[in-house]
């Protein structure tokens, strides 16, 4: 068997590491393309389930639009799809509200459930909502998508640099941007604060 010489030994390593790193580039960007097809367009994922079939993911992104308007979008670092019950389990996950007046209402929660037949979603653990200067504190809260409609069932703090106010129950309507308290409805404020 003849042996190359060192010139060419080298050119044929050159040559080979030279396919590695564009074999590997190629692999990557096909990765990444794919990864930004699949999370620009989560619903392409859930259309690829059968109806008997669950699903697991890590780090879902999810976009609800009506007339081509943003409604809102949810993000969570992990996801379960439970077909029979048209539910997807989320964890630690983080929902921005889209109102009619461009501001939004940010929404953050351990555990959630999003109902795939209705994109109704509820909520709970360290549920924490934030809209403008206003902090909404409490454990579990649901939105109904179709009148879009936060409503908690559970006591909550809403706080803010001039006092807090806590309530039994409470709805916080994102079309008219408007929050009913009821039940024990108490507050306290700051001096400087104006009613």
């Amino acid at each position: 068997m003849k042996s190359l010489s060192p010139q060419k030994r080298t050119r044929r390593i050159k040559l080979f590491l030279t396919a590695v790193v564009l074999i590997t580039v190629g692999l990557v960007i096909i990765v990444y393309v794919g990864y930004r097809r699949i999370s620009e367009t989560p619903e392409l994922i859930l259309s690829t389930i059968r109806d008997d079939a669950d699903m697991s993911i890590g780090k879902i992104h999810q976009t609800s639009t009506r007339d081509g308007k943003k409604e809102w979008s949810l993000e969570a670092s992990s996801a379960h799809y439970m077909s029979e019950k048209n539910q997807v389990i989320l964890e630690d996950l983080f929902v921005t509200f889209y109102l009619e007046d461009n501001s939004e209402v940010h929404l953050k929660a351990n555990k959630g459930k999003l109902h795939t037949n209705s994109n109704n979603i509820e909520v709970s653990g360290n549920v924490v909502i934030t809209k403008d200067k206003y902090v909404i504190t409490t454990e579990q809260l649901k939105y109904r998508h179709k009148k879009r409609i936060i409503y908690c069932q559970v006591p909550l703090v809403i706080s803010a640099e001039s006092g807090k106010i806590s309530a039994e129950t409470a709805s916080f309507d994102l079309n008219t941007n408007r929050v009913t308290l009821e039940g024990k409805v108490e507050g306290t404020f700051s001096e400087s604060s104006a009613l």
